[in-house]
């Protein structure tokens, strides 16, 4: 009974806000971005760095759009605010990607730096976990359909595939003891799929924009 009554109490409970969900978000990624960053540097890994730049870029976007939510609920859901966040976000991401692109093109063209396998491993593959979780959280209740909430929720899809190829590779390299071109190269594979994810995000903002000021 008693399990019973706790299953209820679970399934009954109130649904999380948006604000509340990027809180949550928000969190996570300062967790990720420090472990990240650090590993990156003591095993010389830009795919983490990648990732952990990827994930600095998503932590401004939802400060950004937390005060986005905020004016629009002033303004009880006719402001543009999230989308204009959304757009900023594209931004961002599209930024970020092209310095990680042009330093792995650099690394390929150059002599790879010798990469510690196991770091690599390790914290990519605790990130993809997180940042699956964190998909779950953002993905439930339909908050997905509102532009800026999906923005976000597509920065936490790449940020998992992405560590999910960089582990992928931190394996690779632990095994063979070589292979240290693998790192730039999966650096320069993620960093073109977020490109293109984040051109189609701007293309859908553009619409947005289009749409809402056709229909005044």
């Amino acid at each position: 009974m008693k399990g019973s009554n706790c299953y209820t109490k679970f399934m009954s409970r109130k649904p999380m806000s948006q604000s509340q969900k990027l809180y949550f978000v928000l969190g996570l990624n300062a967790i990720m971005v420090t472990g990240l960053v650090i590993a990156g540097l003591v095993s010389h890994s830009l795919g983490l760095l990648a990732a952990g730049g990827d994930y600095i870029a998503d932590s401004m976007s939802v400060v950004l759009g937390l005060i986005a939510i905020y004016v629009r609920d002033k303004k009880h859901g006719k402001s543009k605010a999230t989308t204009y966040v959304a757009g900023i976000n594209g931004l961002l991401l599209l930024a970020v990607t092209l310095v990680v692109m042009y330093e792995a093109v650099h690394r390929l063209q150059g002599q790879n730096p010798e990469v510690n396998g196991l770091p690599v491993l390790i914290v990519s593959g605790i990130a993809a976990l997180v940042m699956f979780v964190s998909a779950v959280i953002l993905k439930g209740d339909g908050d997905d359909k509102d532009i800026h909430m999906r923005s976000v929720l597509l920065d936490t899809v790449a940020d998992a595939v992405s560590a999910v190829a960089v582990a992928i590779a931190g394996g690779i390299i632990l095994v063979t003891h070589g292979w240290y071109w693998l790192d730039s190269a999966i650096a320069l594979v993620i960093g073109a799929f977020i490109a293109v994810q984040a051109v189609k995000l701007l293309l859908e903002v553009i619409k947005d924009l289009r749409t809402r000021t056709t229909a005044r």
